[in-house]
Order: C-alpha cells, then sequence, then structure tokens
C-alpha cells in the first residue's frame, strides 16, 4: 500500500509534540503547581485551563488555516510546542503559571484541527482508516509522556523536565520543515476574511450529519471524562485495588489503539453514521455493567469502551472531510474539536453535580440511558426532519460515490508516495 510521505513526517511530529505535551500535564505540571503553593481549586484550574483555550479557539484556528495554508500554521503550533516550556522557568505563582497554560494551550488548539485537516485532504482510499493510524500516534504520547516524565522527575526538578520537554518537541521541526502539501489555492486566500467565516458557517450549518455526529461525539466524551474523573475515587472507596483501577485505564487506552485503525475501515466500508452509532450504544452498554462488575470482570467494560472510541472518532472526521468542501476543511474540523472539547469540560462537571444527586452507580447509568438515547433521538431526527441525510451520510463509503475532486490533493495528485 503507497503511503503519502507528508502522513508519515504529520504522524512523527504529532507523536513528538504529543508526548511532549502529555509529560507536562501528568503528573509533572500538578506537581509543579502544588510546589508554587496551588490549592486543589486552582490546581484543577490550572490543569483544565489549556482545554478551554481549544474550546474557544479551534474553530478560528482551523478557518485562518484554510485562507493562509496548513504549513505556516504546523509551523506555528510546532513553535509554540517548542518555545513555551522554557517559559516555565521563569513562573513564580500559580496565577503566573495559569497564564502560561492558557498561552501553552494554543499549541494543541492549532495542532488539532490543522493536523486533522492535512492528513484528510492527503490523496489516498479509505479516509476513516487513514485517520485512524494518524490517531495511533497521536494517542501514543498519552502513554509515553506521563512514564517518561515520572522516571524525569525521580532526578530532576520539575523546571528541568519542562526545559527537556522544549528540547524534545524540538525535534518535530524535522518532519514539519519537510511537510510540502496543504497550501490552498491563491484565490482562496483572497478571499475577505468575514465571508469565508461565513461561508464556513454556512457549510458546516448545512450539513445536518456533521451537527448530528459532532452531538454525539460530545455526548461520548462528557460520558468518558466523568467516569476518569470520578471512577478512581469511588472504586477505592469501595475497596478496590489502586492498581486494579489504574489497569482499567490502561486497557481501555490498548483497546482503543488497538482497534482505532480497524474502527476506521469499518467505517469506510458499512458508513460513517452506523459506525458512530454503534460506537455510542457500545459506549453505553460498557458503563450500564461497570457498576454490575468487581474485580478482573472491571476489565471487561475497559476493553468495551475503548473499542467503542475506536468506532467513533475516526468515523466522525471522516464525514467531516467527506461532507465538507475542501476549503472549509479546516474550519470544519475545528468545530469538531470545539465539541470535543466541551466535552471534556461538561463531563466532570456535570458528572460532579449528578453525583451529589443520585450516587456514583446511579451516574452511570443515568450516562448509558444518556447516550443511548441520544442515538435514538439523532436518527429519529433525521427520519422526521432531514430525510435524505442517512442515504448522504451512507453513501460515502470509500470511494466508491465520490463525484468529483474534493480536496486539495485530488486537485494536484502530485503528492509524493514510498
Amino acid at each position: 500500500m503507497k503511503i503519502p510521505r507528508d502522513f508519515l513526517r504529520l504522524g512523527a511530529a504529532d507523536f513528538i509534540v504529543r508526548s511532549g505535551y502529555q509529560m507536562g500535564k501528568t503528573p509533572l505540571l500538578p506537581i509543579f503547581a502544588l510546589s508554587l503553593g496551588a490549592t486543589d481549586l486552582f490546581l484543577g484550574l490550572v490543569v483544565s485551563v489549556s482545554t478551554l483555550t481549544g474550546l474557544l479557539l479551534k474553530r478560528l484556528i482551523g478557518l485562518l488555516s484554510d485562507r493562509q495554508g496548513r504549513r505556516v500554521w504546523l509551523l506555528i503550533g510546532t513553535a509554540f510546542f517548542v518555545l513555551m516550556p522554557f517559559v516555565y522557568r521563569f513562573v513564580s505563582s500559580p496565577e503566573q503559571l495559569l497564564l502560561v497554560r492558557v498561552v501553552h494551550g494554543l499549541a494543541t488548539a492549532i495542532y488539532g484541527p490543522v493536523t486533522l485537516a492535512s492528513i484528510a485532504e492527503l490523496r489516498s482510499s479509505g479516509v476513516a482508516e487513514r485517520l485512524g493510524w494518524f490517531g495511533i500516534a497521536r494517542s501514543g504520547g498519552y502513554i509515553v509522556g506521563p512514564a517518561l516524565a515520572g522516571w524525569l522527575l525521580l532526578e530532576h526538578d520539575p523546571v528541568t523536565v519542562f526545559s527537556f520537554i522544549g528540547l524534545l518537541s524540538a525535534l518535530a521541526l524535522v518532519p514539519v520543515l519537510k511537510v510540502r502539501g496543504g497550501r490552498m489555492p491563491v484565490h482562496a486566500r483572497q478571499e475577505p476574511l468575514l465571508r469565508q467565516m461565513r461561508a464556513a458557517l454556512q457549510a458546516a450549518g448545512r450539513s445536518s450529519g456533521i451537527w448530528l455526529a459532532g452531538a454525539l461525539e460530545m455526548a461520548l466524551f462528557v460520558a468518558l471524562y466523568a467516569v476518569k474523573t470520578f471512577l478512581p475515587v469511588y472504586a477505592l472507596a469501595a475497596g478496590t485495588s489502586v492498581a486494579l483501577v489504574g489497569l482499567f485505564f490502561s486497557i481501555q487506552e490498548a483497546a482503543h489503539l488497538l482497534a482505532r485503525a480497524p474502527g476506521g475501515r469499518l467505517a469506510d466500508r458499512i458508513g460513517y453514521v452506523p459506525s458512530i452509532a454503534a460506537g455510542v450504544l457500545l459506549l453505553a452498554a460498557g458503563l450500564a455493567v461497570l457498576p454490575l462488575t468487581e474485580g478482573v470482570g472491571l476489565l471487561v467494560p475497559a476493553i468495551s469502551t475503548g473499542i467503542s472510541q475506536a468506532l467513533v472518532f475516526p468515523a466522525t472526521l471522516g464525514l467531516v472531510s467527506r461532507q465538507i468542501p475542501a476549503g472549509n476543511l479546516g474550519a470544519a474540523m475545528g468545530l469538531v474539536g470545539m465539541l470535543q472539547n466541551l466535552g471534556k469540560v461538561l463531563g466532570p462537571v456535570a458528572g460532579g453535580l449528578l453525583i451529589g444527586l443520585t450516587g456514583f452507580e446511579a451516574l452511570l447509568w443515568l450516562l448509558a440511558a444518556m447516550l443511548a438515547t441520544a442515538v435514538v433521538l439523532s436518527f429519529l431526527v433525521e427520519r422526521t426532519v432531514a430525510g435524505t441525510l442517512w442515504k448522504g451520510m451512507r453513501g460515502v463509503r470509500g470511494n466508491r460515490h465520490e463525484t468529483g475532486p474534493r480536496t486539495i490533493a485530488d486537485r494536484h495528485p502530485q503528492t509524493l508516495s514510498t
């Protein structure tokens, strides 16, 4: 199978910078914040504020990459990853740390929509499978980063580890500088900014399939982050071993990584919306049985929740890449990222509110019911309000229904392959 060289370059760059970023997030950031005298409440704010940066700016950055080209924004994003870790050396208070985290969050706010749009534009078949493979490179940083940070903290202080993160991130400049694709035609870049923003909003607004898939994905993130936040606390209170709790999340992430590319391939074959619906329902089933399991039985819902993500995420991105014109693809990827971040923010907040009213077990069943209801309501709306939606979304199986070039790579098939 021919693999575009830019795919390998983008995957390598994303793995490097994501590994460094996750090194600086867990466990390094909480330790550094506490050393500055941050309270528990302020610590939570410091950890989550970078997510809010992406929530506010991903859509705009994706739009600007549509206008000015992907490569320039890849360079800007990489510069943030490289330079910001060195700024932590000058932080002396929790308030300063909060400000630095806001600016540092621009790195992921840029890389998210820009790299996804760049991968979607590459000229090769099976867009969801391709995005699935790219997701493996991205998620690998979540495994490597925390482990490497913990090992370095055994011998070095947090500020020194942050400096190491900057040096590590600089390695990403090697593949990024070799990326060749991803520039828009000249006439697209000369279009007035406000007109392009309006056109991007209209393109997304007309695609009810993207709003449907995005809403389901946001609901999935609400459930996942509620579980990620509160399962460790309540499992330990119930007498579950801390090692088993850690193994739950490790198995979940491993299942997600192993199933991501096959999940994308399945979505290319059966249709993106059926894959998304199946993934959301699988997560609902996993949450429903989680309170009924104990001991090693916890690994069963861990596997099912990991596979559910592998079914949903590549399919959502594949749907966006097929339903949105190439000139607005970056803005659309930014919209998806914005909805993901919104789910990450709402999950712990909503979970905390509901636990106080219902308890943890009831929360899990409530989340499962919410996800199942969301799938049912989505398809009822599709049948009554937009009867052609299912046909349109289901018709994008691979490249068999393409009627013309929709991406930059299709119009300019000069992409080098190995």
